[in-house]
């Protein structure tokens, strides 16, 4: 089943999700991670782009670093993500690796369910990704959590922002969001919907995360936005969290190329959020 699934998912790419070959299931199936390519950094080194796809209709996953979720080699950490949310969730999380990284490979299992799934990633030339301007010249949206003293764009780089809360008290939660607003060929939505759409999602965690609005809308917001900026806004909701602990949540801003960037691994952007839990 493994060495299946990464075949699949490294011979159609960012189909593997919208391409199921078995009935589905509400729960009890596994998990795999998606290999979506990689990029190089200024400095000579390499960012591999990674996704999962949860097999299960309405099953969220809590899956710890460990035996279960494992990178290697240099693992078992690597900053994957450890609460799965159902179906295929795009450009979740990045791998940096070195400027030599040369043909080495790493490989990503995750078991549960009782089910094992492996997938291989590497900076192979075939798998060369370009998630900050596609073919139609249309960038990602910028997004800032500080009206505009800093911006992120593009797919993670590990923790943009550390806040603080407290057990059962709502986190305020405050997103800048911008786009050049561009229509990508075959955005069937654009422009009925905002240019910009932000969605929130737990991470990792020990308790459950709730959001006010996973989906808060961004309402047109003048900011201190970097051009090219023909949309502005600005989205906020809350995170109440259920245990103390250490969490990452996880905002994602999509334009109208939408999730996955109909195939071509642009225009999103993605920032995660440590938040220290404190008990009441």
């Amino acid at each position: 089943m493994a060495a299946t699934s990464a075949a699949f998912i490294l011979s159609s790419g960012v189909l593997f999700g919208q391409l199921p070959l078995e009935p589905k299931h509400d729960s009890g199936q596994g998990v795999t991670g998606a290999f979506e390519g990689w990029y190089k950094n200024p400095d000579g080194t390499a960012n591999i782009l990674i996704g999962y796809y949860n097999r299960n209709l309405k099953q969220d996953l809590d899956i710890p670093v460990g035996p279960n979720n494992k990178i290697e080699p240099g693992g078992p950490d690597q900053g994957q993500p450890t609460h799965f949310l159902p179906g295929r969730q795009w450009g979740v999380f990045t791998i940096t690796v070195p400027k030599d990284f040369g043909d080495k490979r790493l490989t990503w299992s995750i078991t549960v369910n009782g089910k094992t799934n492996t997938i291989p990633v590497d900076i192979d030339p075939l798998w060369v990704v370009a998630p900050f301007v596609d073919a139609e010249n249309n960038t990602p949206p910028v997004i800032s959590f500080d009206d505009g003293a800093s911006t992120l764009q593009g797919p993670p780089h590990g923790s943009a922002k550390s806040l603080t809360a407290t057990v059962g008290e709502p986190l305020p939660l405050t997103v800048w969001v911008s786009d050049d607003a561009k229509v990508p060929v075959g955005a069937l939505n654009a422009p009925k919907t905002p240019a910009a759409a932000l969605t929130w999602t737990k991470f990792r965690g020990p308790g459950t995360v709730t959001f006010d609005k996973n989906k808060p809308p961004a309402e047109k917001a003048e900011w201190k936005a970097p051009p090219p900026a023909n949309f502005m806004g600005k989205a906020t909701t809350t995170a109440t969290f259920s245990e103390p602990g250490d969490y990452i949540i996880e905002v994602a801003a999509n334009d109208w190329s939408g999730e996955g960037g109909r195939g071509f691994q642009c225009c999103w952007t993605t920032a995660q959020v440590k938040v220290d839990v404190k008990p009441k």
